[in-house]
C-alpha cells in the first residue's frame, strides 16, 4: 500500500514538472495545395495555423520540393509583389491565414507533377515563445489550378 501511494505521488509531481514543458499546440485547418500543370517548377501552399501560445512558423518542408520558402505577397504601387520572409508570427490562440494574397508556403523546383486530388506531405518548424522548435506533419490536399481555398465544409483540421 505505502508503495502505490509512493508511485502515485511520484507520478503526479512528474506530470506537474513536465507539464511547464510542454510543446505549444498548433491547430492546422483548411491545408490545401494548388495543382501544377506538366513542368511547372513551384506551386502554393495554404492553410490556417492557429497557435495556444506565441510561436512563430520558421520554415517548412517537402518531399515534393528541393525548395520549400515562406513568402507574403504585397502590393508595390499597382504591382503585386512577392517576397521570401524569415518567419511568420502565430500570436496566441489568434487564426493566422496563409493563402493566395498573403502569407504562403512555395514548394520550389517540385519533383512532379502535383495533380488535383494529390496529398503533399508538408513539415512545418515551429518555434514557441520559450523558443522549443517543433516539426507539425501536415498532409494537404491538391486542389485544382483555379481554386481560391478550401470550404469550410470539406476542410481538413490537424493539431500537433
Amino acid at each position: 500500500m505505502f508503495t502505490a501511494v509512493r508511485y502515485s505521488l511520484a507520478v503526479l509531481l512528474l506530470s506537474q514538472f513536465c507539464s511547464g514543458f510542454a510543446w505549444a499546440d498548433v491547430k492546422v485547418e483548411d491545408a490545401w495545395v494548388r495543382a501544377a500543370v506538366p513542368g511547372q517548377v513551384a506551386t502554393g501552399a495554404f492553410m490556417v495555423l492557429t497557435a495556444d501560445q506565441d510561436s512563430q512558423l520558421l520554415q517548412a518542408h517537402s518531399g515534393v520540393a528541393k525548395d520549400v520558402q515562406i513568402h507574403e505577397m504585397f502590393m508595390q504601387g499597382d504591382v503585386m509583389r512577392m517576397q521570401q520572409v524569415k518567419a511568420i508570427t502565430l500570436p496566441a490562440r489568434q487564426p493566422v491565414s496563409l493563402d493566395p494574397h498573403g502569407y504562403h508556403i512555395m514548394l520550389m523546383g517540385l519533383n512532379r507533377t502535383i495533380s488535383a486530388g494529390d496529398k503533399v506531405p508538408i513539415t512545418l518548424v515551429v518555434k514557441d515563445s520559450s523558443g522549443r522548435e517543433q516539426s507539425v506533419e501536415v498532409l494537404a490536399p491538391v486542389m485544382p489550378l483555379d481554386a481560391t481555398g478550401i470550404r469550410t465544409s470539406e476542410h481538413s483540421q490537424q493539431e500537433h
